[in-house]
């Protein structure tokens, strides 16, 4: 079992946040190993929506679906893999964090199996470094505009 807790602080509006980092159109530009995500249904996002995700971790490129689970804007999103190599899923939090700030949680949280099972500890410490990258990459981006 993996449990990969990760986050940082943005000197940006929740809402603002929230609403970027819960489109799936977006998740190339700030997630360092997603190359690209395709919607299956209908945007916009609500529980029940569909993406398929392709990238690359630990040398090995993934193809899976993520498949929302949860989802209560500027608040709380998570979602399941649906397809994919290991059932996983990846829960963001948004909470105010002062003035114009906003504090994101990522969570990322299952079972790995084939290859990534094997890896163990390994594992965790290459979520949390890539979890690490992407949130700076998020606040770097939405600290820019």
């Amino acid at each position: 079992m993996v449990n990969v807790v990760t986050a940082i602080t943005i000197d940006r509006p929740r809402g603002q946040v929230a609403a970027y980092a819960a489109d799936p159109a977006n998740a190339p530009e700030w997630y360092v190993n997603i190359d690209s995500a395709r919607w299956l249904s209908a945007p916009p996002l609500e529980v029940g929506s569909r993406v398929a995700f392709s990238a690359r971790f630990l040398g090995r490129t993934l193809s899976y679906v993520y498949e929302t689970t949860r989802f209560q804007p500027s608040e709380q999103l998570t979602m399941r893999t649906a397809e994919g190599p290991s059932p996983m899923a990846t829960t963001y939090t948004w909470a105010d964090a002062g003035p114009g700030a906003t504090r994101m949680e990522l969570r990322n949280a299952g079972q790995p199996k084939g290859f990534f099972r094997v890896l163990g500890p390994l594992l965790a410490r290459s979520m949390h470094k890539a979890n690490t990258k992407d949130l700076r990459n998020l606040k770097r981006l939405l600290e820019s505009r």
